[in-house]
């Protein structure tokens, strides 16, 4: 259910969520002509606030779309709706369109853009889930090109996601050409013989902030990393699969496809990355 009463940001105001409305010849709503992110917050310390706007800049530069706000106001911004919520631990939502304009596919000259934030509670992986590991299904990757690139035109990644519900787990791990890619709302790292390996951060995957946080968490923490391009033979051969995102944290996958994975449940490399995380953190 949505909280109506939450307070979001659109256009320069602070208004409870239920009371905000964009038109219907805004760009984002006609053609998904826009890009997003998602920014977590623990204790409402910003985890990686300048990597996730590094990456914003990085998208919208991907679209031909100029930045609404310098980094400076973007912070205030989301500091302050941050601030409004009673809630603690929090995932903040940004989004930036085009802007309303006459239905043509070619960029609209002198359209303001519609800049959109609300925040919802973090929801991160349960005591449960942490313990035992998730369960994930495999599929062909068929989106487009520039998935390095957090749009809001989301509908492939929305049709992998529902594969992964119909059959009732938590993500889809896609792979294109035989090679690794990602899942449809999370990075997905593997391990081998005490290493861990990433796919490299092209236009096939989304460059994650928690997937370069992991990383770093591993380096420092003395565990060999590795970013490579994965086979489907290596990543369904692996010690350790893991799936990474700003609300999975990092997540062990026990079960690929209905057959246990890994030993059917989270490996060592797991438990030790997984705790140092949360010692890195904010809290």
């Amino acid at each position: 259910m949505i909280d109506a009463d939450r307070i979001a940001f659109l256009n320069g105001e602070f208004v409870a969520l239920g009371e905000a409305r964009i038109p219907v010849l805004d760009r984002g709503f006609i053609f998904g002509d826009g890009v997003y992110e998602v920014i977590p917050l623990y204790a409402r310390q910003p985890f990686r606030m300048e990597q996730h706007l590094k990456r914003l800049q990085h998208s919208l530069d991907g679209i031909r779309l100029a930045n609404p706000h310098p980094i400076a106001e973007w912070e205030r911004l989301i500091g302050e709706l941050a601030s409004r919520q009673p809630f603690a631990d929090q995932a903040v939502y940004l989004q930036v369109t085009r802007g309303v304009a006459k239905r043509d596919h070619a960029f609209p000259q002198g359209a303001a853009p519609t800049v959109f934030m609300m925040s919802n509670p973090l929801v991160v992986p349960s005591a449960e889930q942490v313990e035992r590991g998730v369960a994930v299904i495999t599929a062909q990757d068929n989106r487009w090109l520039r998935c390095d690139l957090k749009t809001t035109s989301l509908v492939g990644n929305v049709l992998m996601r529902q594969l992964a519900a119909d059959r009732g787990v938590i993500e889809t791990v896609m792979f294109r050409d035989g090679h690794l890619t990602e899942a449809s709302a999370s990075n997905v790292l593997i391990a081998h013989a005490g290493a861990i390996v990433a796919p490299p951060k092209d236009n096939l995957i989304l460059p994650g902030i928690t997937y370069d946080a992991t990383l770093e968490i591993a380096r420092d923490a003395g565990v060999p990393v590795e970013v490579r391009p994965i086979s489907h033979a290596e990543a369904l051969g692996a010690d350790e699969m893991w799936l990474s995102s700003s609300s999975k944290e990092v997540l062990a996958v026990t079960r690929v496809d209905d057959k246990p994975f890994g030993g059917g449940s989270p490996g060592p490399l797991f438990r030790r990355v997984w705790e140092a995380f949360q010692r890195w953190k904010p809290h």
